[in-house]
């Protein structure tokens, strides 16, 4: 599945591509930047920490760096993500293809036309060519080793340098801050729900609301969502189940309903 970001100068344009690109099943994850700079600023920091992008949806004219500068300075990125231009302005399309893109929209935008943006950018971006093994993580317990699997893992919770690991035989302390281990498991089906917690997509349960906070249950554990944190947490669990046909979520004792899910 593909992680992309949105980038526009006007906001209702960029609520709406974002709205549309959460639709698609193919979209794992939609990130939004308002503007040039803006957008810039967060792909240095997801360089920084590891976080995949395969695509940028990009305006282009927009104040201070426009799309076609902005898509210059990607080019020198390693592994650049695929550009989508998405514009007003037809007369840019040469300058566009010229930067290798791999779609040229016209605004209004089309939903039909998205779609077909959206199936370029996944034919193009390329395929791990050998699974990738499961992780595993070494504990020292009383002069044994023990290696704990990722998909064992419920959830992570950080205990400043140290992160502890929460599986149903028992909890295990390693020396690696989350932050850390995000990265090593970024793409393998964790979550970050807290400041302090890492979650495993796999074993959520339940998603509830309780005196107004967000909370999963998570193996055999109820856990906080952050509020800063509830709407991608909620977004990933949609599309997690979404295949099933069920989204975990109770609210004193009754399903939730579909659009507090939205």
């Amino acid at each position: 599945m593909l992680r992309v970001l949105a980038v526009d100068d006007e906001v209702p344009a960029l609520e709406e591509i974002a709205y549309l690109l959460r639709q698609d099943p193919r979209i794992e994850h939609v990130s939004t930047a308002v503007g040039g700079v803006t957008a810039l600023q967060d792909m240095v920091q997801m360089i920084g920490t590891g976080e995949r992008l395969d695509g940028v949806f990009l305006d282009i004219r927009m104040p201070g760096l426009d799309g076609l500068d902005l898509a210059r300075l990607i080019a020198g990125f390693p592994n650049p993500p695929r550009l989508v231009f998405v514009t007003a302005h037809e007369e840019c399309a040469v300058q566009a293809f010229e930067l290798e893109a791999v779609d040229y929209l016209l605004k209004p935008l089309r939903a039909d036309r998205l779609a077909e943006a959206v199936r370029r950018l996944e034919a193009m971006t390329p395929a791990a060519a050998d699974p990738v093994p499961e992780d595993v993580i070494p504990v020292e317990l009383a002069g044994r080793t023990r290696f704990v699997p990722q998909q064992a893992v419920w959830f992570a919770e950080a205990q400043g340098d140290y992160v502890r690991l929460h599986t149903d035989e028992g909890s295990y302390l390693v020396r690696m801050p989350l932050a850390a281990l995000e990265r090593r498991w970024a793409g393998s089906g964790f979550i970050r729900v807290h400041r302090s917690t890492l979650v495993s997509v796999r074993h959520v349960s339940e998603l509830r609301f309780d005196g107004g906070r967000v909370m999963l249950r998570v193996g055999t554990e109820t856990l906080p969502v952050s509020r800063r944190h509830t709407r991608q947490v909620r977004e990933r669990l949609i599309r997690q189940f979404r295949d099933r046909q069920a989204v975990p979520g109770v609210v004193r004792g009754r399903s939730l309903p579909s659009a507090a899910l939205r």
